[in-house]
């Protein structure tokens, strides 16, 4: 285990404990919630940490799992962009950044494509069914899923998802397969396009239906002040998000990850979530706790602390 797994894991074990009377009262704090959202679909935007640190993955694909098993359906959505980014070193070849996006030629993006598809996904699914659930990997270009538009022509083949067309997503879930969706997308002539997978996640966040979209970050969650740990906001609307953006208040890598949760409400999503991936069984305990560990963003009323969420059963 890695210290900082040690760490994060140190702290679940400090809040939550392992004694058999703890796990009764996390069993019963989790029934409600297991109740009011069964059948309901939850995106996971899958990336991080959580995915590069071999036992943070291994918890994660069991967690996907147990998450199916009790009757909600989990669709993944993953990136890679360190993984394409060490195979084009192996290459020889150096990553160009404008705007925290990868500027993408022909030979980047079929890079991309191979990466993510061939080899991210894959054990990602392969990891899934090792704990026993049912996986099937596929990209945005497959069944018409997202069709994409470029973003920008000084990127390359960078794109912006256009629209979604689920049906391939649902005819999956309604086998009870989990479906593992890498940030791929084509235009309408075919042209496969780099999607940011935040921007994948809210997309089709929006066009499921999706009662959740939870997003694992490296930090504990959206912060008041970027500097202090501490300052975790539990609860904000999407105004309050907005504010937050527009002010500075919220700068840096963490600015896509909160346009994104903002996007998937607006786009229909019950609430987004931001979480702290590092921390083993983040899912579970955002999704069935009553105090949750990261931020929830809503189109209702904002200040309230997680106890008091309009979601709450």
């Amino acid at each position: 285990m890695s210290p900082e797994t040690a760490h994060t894991q140190d702290t679940v074990d400090a809040t939550h404990g392992f004694e058999p009377e703890r796990r009764a009262r996390a069993l019963v704090e989790a029934l409600p919630y297991i109740r009011r959202f069964r059948g309901a679909v939850v995106v996971v935007k899958y990336g991080g940490h959580a995915m590069t640190d071999p036992e943070l993955a291994s918890s994660f694909a069991r967690d996907v799992v147990l998450v199916r098993a009790v009757g909600l359906h989990p669709v993944v959505v993953h990136g890679g962009g360190p993984q394409i980014g060490e195979h084009l070193a192996r290459m020889g070849k150096e990553s160009e950044f404008r705007d925290g996006l990868r500027v993408t030629d022909a030979e980047t993006l079929e890079v991309a494509r191979m990466v993510l598809v061939g080899k991210v996904g894959r054990d990602i699914v392969s990891a899934v069914n090792a704990s026993g659930g049912a996986a099937l990997g596929l990209s945005g270009e497959d069944g018409r899923l997202v069709t994409a538009v470029p973003r920008d022509p000084a990127l390359g083949f960078v794109g912006d998802v256009a629209s979604v067309d689920p049906s391939v997503i649902e005819r999956l879930v309604a086998e009870q397969i989990i479906p593992v969706v890498s940030s791929i997308g084509a235009d309408a002539g075919g042209q496969a396009y780099n999607i940011n997978a935040d921007t994948m996640a809210a997309a089709l966040a929006g066009a499921l239906g999706a009662a959740k979209v939870v997003y694992l970050t490296d930090v504990p969650g959206l912060l008041a002040d970027p500097a202090d740990p501490s300052s975790l906001v539990s609860r904000a609307s999407v105004t309050e998000v907005e504010a937050m953006i527009d002010s500075a208040a919220v700068s840096g890598g963490m600015i896509p990850k909160a346009q994104a949760c903002v996007d998937a409400v607006r786009r229909g999503a019950g609430s987004a979530h931001m979480l702290d991936g590092r921390i083993p069984h983040a899912v579970l305990l955002e999704l069935f706790t009553d105090a949750g560990i990261g931020t929830m963003i809503t189109n209702g009323a904002a200040g309230a602390s997680k106890e008091t969420r309009e979601d709450q059963p």
